[in-house]
């Protein structure tokens, strides 16, 4: 397959005369965007904005179109039987990978011993493979409520939420409260003003960071290596943490909510915005029994690990559960990092953003055996998930290849690049994907299109601001 890193532009294939070939059950689309999609206008209107385009171009370069199918021609062209969702092979899965957890524990317990092993750097090394393993099942749990979540376990709601509530809260993730915010997500994908997931700094937000105005930004030094290895490290150890915590690297526009309970709220410490408190402002008042519910369960885990620490020791819980509970967040910033951050993905102002257009704004990458039959596909299909979230994930290859046709040179892949290039896309992305601003020199509709920019002589350089 070849990269698309520096993609080749090709026609869309698009046939929207089609009759759908969806189930009625399913909605044309569950997200409707604020605003009208230009494949959905007249042909004079697309000229007239056509015409108030200038060329956008990515971080390396390349020059960016802006998607222009529509979310009936995705759905159209997916088969009907991928939105098939079997609740005795979604619950197989959890069973399988509960079994291997248990398993996995029931072995080193048993026979990686003073006894059995008496060396002590043996011992030690063992139960470090011991956390790494866990973790990786433990991340694949999380994405099996993950597709509780999008209501892709099965077709009963009462099912999906109760296992969901059940895999997510022994991981201590408030399951309702990350599936409202998480659900807002997918509504706003790529829209700087909405987005709850990686929204990236602009110019302005990240001067401000660094301390300098936003015209110095062109003539800054480049990042050391070390200062963004610090920077990627603090992220993988605590992102998801924070994010719960404070809401780190979500949105920050909670006044201008519809609801207003945002006012005076905003992410950061004492700011009032977290998963934990129903009056946060990522809910509404009729979501507070939810929010408290997900907290229950958290309570219900850690009354368990509780007991669990105070009668076996603490640092046997810090080994049992503790290091893979840090190795699944790990991983769960690492995939959703890579899934919204690249050189190549734009992001929007919210009055040219569409749903079809954010939805776009993502890219499928490629982590080998782990990423296929741990993680359960949600690396290898992220751009599918973003258009259908309630395609169970044994059925997203299939309709992956089916929307390929449709988006053309708008579906983002780094697939070739194996699970190296995961690891190696972490480090290019935390190096080039610094903040984000139109292309030098933009004009009309294409002012509110924004590319990731860097001090690190990567790509493109930083447009030119007089002072």
């Amino acid at each position: 397959m070849s990269s698309t890193a520096v993609p080749k532009r090709v026609a869309l294939h698009r046939n929207p005369t089609a009759e759908s070939s969806v189930p009625s059950s399913v909605s044309a689309s569950p997200f409707d965007s604020p605003r009208q999609s230009p494949s959905s206008t007249s042909l004079s209107s697309l000229a007239s904005e056509q015409q108030e385009r200038t060329k956008m171009l990515d971080t390396y370069g390349n020059e960016f179109k802006i998607p222009d199918f529509t979310i009936k021609q995705i759905r159209d062209a997916i088969p009907a039987h991928c939105f098939h969702r079997s609740a005795i092979t979604s619950l197989y899965y959890v069973f399988r990978d509960m079994a291997i957890l248990a398993a996995v524990f029931y072995l080193f317990h048993n026979y990686v011993t003073p006894e059995t092993v008496p060396s002590m750097p043996a011992r030690v090394a063992l139960w470090t493979l011991y956390t790494f393993i866990q973790g990786l099942v433990g991340t694949g749990v999380w994405v099996l409520a993950h597709e509780c979540g999008h209501q892709a376990f099965s077709s009963s709601k009462v099912l999906n939420d109760t296992v969901g509530w059940i895999c997510h809260s022994l991981l201590l993730v408030p399951y309702f409260s990350w599936k409202i915010s998480h659900g807002k997500h997918h509504k706003a994908t790529g829209n700087l003003a909405r987005d709850m997931v990686f929204v990236p700094k602009t110019r302005g937000e990240y001067a401000s960071r660094v301390g300098r105005t936003i015209h110095e930004l062109g003539e800054l030094i480049e990042e050391t290596p070390i200062a963004t290895a610090t920077h990627m490290i603090g992220q993988q150890l605590f992102g998801w943490i924070l994010y719960l915590l404070i809401n780190v690297t979500g949105h920050n526009n909670h006044e201008k909510q519809i609801e207003g309970r945002g006012k005076g709220k905003k992410n950061g410490w004492g700011g009032g915005v977290n998963h934990f408190d129903p009056a946060s402002p990522l809910y509404e008042a009729k979501d507070a029994k939810l929010i408290v519910l997900s907290d229950l369960g958290l309570l219900l885990t850690g009354t368990g690990l509780y007991y669990i620490g105070s009668t076996y020791g603490w640092l046997n819980l810090l080994v049992w559960y503790g290091l893979p509970y840090l190795w699944v967040n790990h991983w769960l910033v690492a995939i959703t990092f890579l899934q919204h951050t690249d050189p190549t993905l734009p992001h929007y102002e919210p009055e040219v953003w569409s749903f079809a257009r954010g939805a776009a704004a993502t890219i499928d990458r490629d982590f080998g055996f782990v990423g296929r039959h741990i993680f359960h596909g949600i690396i290898e299909t992220h751009v599918l998930h973003h258009y259908v979230s309630n395609i169970p994930f044994y059925n997203a290859d299939e309709a992956t290849e089916a929307i390929k046709s449709v988006m053309g040179d708008h579906y983002r892949t780094e697939a070739h690049t194996g699970w190296t290039g995961f690891f190696k896309a972490m480090w290019t992305s935390a190096r080039a994907c610094q903040w984000v601003e139109p292309t030098d020199g933009a004009k009309g509709e294409s002012q509110g299109v924004l590319f990731f920019r860097n001090t690190n002589g990567i790509g493109i350089p930083p447009a030119k601001i007089a002072k």
